[in-house]
């Protein structure tokens, strides 16, 4: 029978190193923030709780906490992460089965590597926890093995100089028998240089009461802690390079991925191609056989099977493109919707607005669906023809198969199969600009 399974997200640090007024796990990578990414591991675990630690001063890491359904606890004061597991005891005093400890501000530790931990549990490894081997084992924790068990984990101050000699280092991730983890914790001093509770002195307190410990590894940069604006960037960029590779192997065509930029929830089906330089907010899905072209942006939007994207397209949420349709360069599309098979070629703004099935949209075409208080819908009919420079100013309609004459600004509706036309009547005065000319440079003679 699988053991219920809980976490502890440890989130009380103060955030100095980020000179942020916002607490440092709500600042986002892959368009999510650390904590979400933290959160998001354990919803795909199914833990049946997830308490968020957090220190007094962090009242946006609680809302953000609770908004995502997981109960919050404070450390106060700050006295080391044993201290802070130890602060939501009470929140878990119902709990019986195997807890992990997790970290909001260590975002990229993969769900199947705690998975891994979990299963090193059931196969009767009393306290597991997560090491890499570090390229630069700093100021890491040394693990120190014997044979495949760990038998302590020494902290960087309090290490020998043969012990940091060790490339083998703690990440601080653990899984453990909650009321195992609680007494083990109860028995840690701070006797120490820190003078704090170290999270990491239960491994000798278990070897000393014959309990088993082990290590399961992980790649270092799954591991990557962020402290500071630097480490945010080497996280995002160790975050995108994940998604990158992920969406290749399920068959994604990327011309130059190191310039693509994807979020969390990107969803890009097999046979897609990606242009250089493509950035991708969240919510976007992009269908089969669908081409983004190069500088192109997208949020919020569906692209479907062998729809087209720019080059230096923008699609804003709500955006819908259907099969085969084509939105060009500098084209901006915002909560429309483009029938199958529809063309928005190019320097065109499309909001709030559906375009049907075939129609076509000239260069320099506008939606006009704001007038500064409220947004109106215009609706372009199937096969429809919109000539270049025309304003639509919503709401409005133009009925399936309709033309609409160049340089029009139209306000009522255009029926079915009809041509409109807004244009002033075309005037021409004869020899004008030859005076016009021959009167300026007078002018200027006598200047």
């Amino acid at each position: 029978m699988t053991r219920a399974t809980a976490a502890i997200i440890l989130a009380a640090g103060h955030s100095t190193r980020m000179k942020s007024a916002k607490s440092k796990v709500l600042h986002e990578i892959g368009g999510r923030c650390l904590l979400g990414h933290v959160l998001a591991s354990c919803a795909a675990l199914k833990t049946g709780h997830v308490v968020v630690v957090s220190n007094p001063a962090g009242e946006d890491v609680r809302a953000a906490a609770e908004a995502a359904g997981a109960g919050a606890a404070i450390q106060d004061p700050p006295l080391g992460t044993g201290h802070a597991v130890l602060a939501a005891k009470d929140a878990l005093k119902d709990f019986d089965g195997d807890l992990v400890i997790l970290y909001g501000d260590t975002p990229l530790v993969e769900p199947a590597t705690i998975e891994a931990m979990l299963a090193a549990r059931s196969s009767g490894t009393d306290v597991v926890v997560l090491g890499f081997r570090a390229a630069d084992p700093g100021p890491y924790g040394r693990m120190i093995m014997d044979g495949g068990a760990l038998k302590r984990i020494v902290e960087a101050k309090e290490a020998s100089a043969t012990e940091l000699k060790i490339d083998l280092v703690n990440s601080g991730v653990m899984v453990a028998d909650a009321q195992t983890m609680f007494d083990l914790l109860s028995k840690v001093t701070n006797d120490n240089a820190k003078g704090e509770y170290y999270l990491t002195d239960i491994v000798g307190l278990a070897n000393g009461a014959g309990l088993s410990c082990g290590v399961i590894e992980c790649p270092e940069d799954e591991v990557l802690g962020v402290n500071s604006r630097a480490e945010l960037a080497a996280a995002e960029a160790a975050l995108q390079r994940r998604l990158r590779v992920r969406a290749m192997d399920g068959g994604v065509t990327m011309v130059a991925p190191e310039t693509v930029f994807l979020s969390h929830d990107t969803k890009l089906a097999p046979d897609s191609w990606i242009g250089p330089n493509v950035v991708f907010g969240p919510g976007v899905t992009v269908g089969e056989g669908a081409r983004i072209n190069a500088f192109s942006h997208l949020e919020g939007a569906t692209v479907a099977a062998n729809a087209q994207v720019g080059p230096y397209a923008r699609l804003r949420p709500g955006a819908q493109l259907d099969k085969g349709a084509k939105v060009g360069n500098f084209v901006e599309v915002k909560k429309a919707h483009i029938e199958e098979g529809a063309k928005v070629n190019h320097l065109t703004y499309i909001g709030d607005a559906r375009v049907g099935v075939g129609a076509n949209i000239g260069a320099g075409v506008i939606t006009c669906n704001y007038d500064g208080f409220d947004k109106y819908f215009t609706d372009i009919g199937a096969g429809a023809f919109i000539g270049s420079n025309t304003s639509l100013v919503a709401p409005v309609v133009v009925e399936a198969g309709a033309y609409v004459g160049s340089g029009s600004v139209i306000t009522k509706t255009v029926d079915k199969d009809a041509l409109a036309l807004t244009r002033p009547e075309f005037k021409q005065i004869s020899g004008w600009a030859t005076k016009f000319r021959a009167r300026k440079k007078k002018e200027k003679s006598k200047d």
